[in-house]
């Protein structure tokens, strides 16, 4: 029964939650066997002001815009 963690900042539309979602579920089914309904997928966001790269925050980074493509 595969339980799989995802951390995203927080931003993306519930379109791309379901792609994403739907996306880990077929690669478990595919790669482990396992069937759809035993996959569980949680979905961790965090906001942009609480992740830094290079000692830069985010939220910093391009003026503090993040642009999703395809919305």
């Amino acid at each position: 029964m595969p339980f799989v963690t995802v951390q995203i900042a927080k931003g993306h539309s519930i379109e791309k939650k379901r792609q994403l979602v739907q996306a880990i579920t077929d690669a478990l089914v595919t790669t482990m066997g396992t069937k759809p309904e035993w996959v569980t997928v949680y979905i961790d966001e965090f906001e942009r002001e609480n992740w830094a790269v290079g000692g830069v925050l985010h939220v910093d980074k391009h003026g503090g815009r993040h642009v999703e493509k395809g919305v």
